[in-house]
């Protein structure tokens, strides 16, 4: 389809506003009315802008108000968990148009049913599939690739329409996107999201955009040398083995005392313990917000983001603050500590409006997402 660059600056901002009087659409374009009028025409005539009746003016005048059309179509968004798939279907001006969530192993059902629950018709722009690991393409460079995703993303790919461009993303930085314009990082473009659970990650956001980096790595931390001493050589990603849920969980196991009652045989369980001031559960939170402390430790020497919004399982669980603000403290410079607030659903939040901003690259044919 092709479009003139004004009608292509005015869906963007319809897109953005999700209705919009032709005054509005020139004033947010920086276009003059008759410009806008034309490219309105223009979109109207290919059903991507459709009326949405009438909004009434102080003078007595009543200007019309226009939305998205029905060609505009929808963007899908996957979180691809490790144990959970969740999955939202949206308009290219953001509103939520289907979700479901299934297991990991029902991916492409879930798919399925949210393609299903879409309007009628309406065409598929852009899928963004939110993934444990680093994007790269396969040799070819034809298509997305991830080597832990591979075969769930491969039974995932055969529900999607042929042709659909499918973009995958590191989840952790979907979860920061979310943070960035939903949760605890609202009002902050540059911070740091650090997430511990099962496997820890980082995002870095500066200036409003997530970092990459020159091989999409950045803020993969799990490759932080670690032990580092003269003893021990460091082991591949050996941070995140001491970091992650499965080592808190086997610390709490070895200091569990007769008289302590059931061991927790989940990070939930232990946290849950640890606030109902049991005593053995209680130090083990404390010496891994100790660790958590000096990983963000790390991350404020080399970043100096000014905040860090901890997340994930463990992380984000409001017991670990005041052990990794104090360690934070002895060993760097003044930097926030805050929880995150998006839950669960910030990843596919967050991989939710990289699908819009690609959904409406696909439309307007721009050289670059806003993102």
């Amino acid at each position: 389809m092709h479009l003139s660059e004004s009608a292509r600056v005015v869906f963007d901002v319809l897109a953005g506003t999700g209705t919009a009087t032709r005054p509005q659409l020139a004033a947010g374009a920086g276009l003059s009315k008759p410009t806008v009028s034309s490219a309105v025409a223009e979109l109207e005539a290919v059903e991507l802008a459709a009326h949405s009746g009438r909004a009434s003016g102080g003078t007595g005048r009543s200007a019309a108000i226009y939305r998205l059309g029905p060609a505009a179509g929808a963007v899908l968004a996957v979180d691809l968990g490790p144990a959970v798939t969740r999955v939202r279907g949206c308009a290219l001006d953001g509103t939520l148009l289907a979700e479901g969530t299934g297991s990991r192993q029902d991916a492409a059902d879930t798919v399925r049913k949210v393609l299903d629950a879409l309007p009628a018709g309406a065409p598929l722009r852009a899928v963004v599939v939110a993934v444990g690991d680093v994007p790269t393409r396969d040799r070819a460079g034809e298509r997305p690739a991830t080597a832990k995703a591979g075969p769930v993303f491969d039974a995932m790919a055969v529900a999607l329409p042929e042709g659909v461009p499918v973009h995958l993303e590191n989840n952790v930085n979907c979860a920061a996107l979310a943070e960035l314009h939903e949760g605890a990082a609202v009002g902050r473009d540059t911070f740091g999201y650090l997430r511990i659970g099962v496997g820890i990650g980082l995002a870095v956001v500066i200036g409003g955009r997530v970092l990459r980096g020159a091989n999409g790595a950045a803020g993969e931390v799990a490759r932080l040398p670690y032990p580092w001493d003269d003893d021990r050589a460091p082991r591949h990603e050996g941070l995140e083995q001491r970091m992650g849920s499965r080592t808190l969980l086997r610390r709490a196991a070895e200091a569990w005392q007769d008289g302590d009652g059931p061991r927790p045989r989940t990070a939930e369980r232990l946290l849950a313990l640890a606030g109902q001031g049991h005593a053995t559960a209680g130090a083990v939170v404390a010496s891994h917000a100790a660790d958590v402390g000096r990983l963000a430790a790390a991350v404020a020497a080399v970043l100096d983001p000014g905040l860090i919004v901890l997340g994930g399982g463990t992380g984000a669980d409001p017991q670990l603050l005041p052990g990794v603000r104090a360690e934070l403290a002895r060993l760097s410079w003044p930097t926030e500590v805050v929880s995150s607030v998006v839950g669960d659903t910030g990843t596919v939040a967050g991989a939710s409006r990289l699908a819009v901003a690609h959904g409406i690259q696909t439309v307007t044919g721009a050289v670059r997402a806003k993102h």
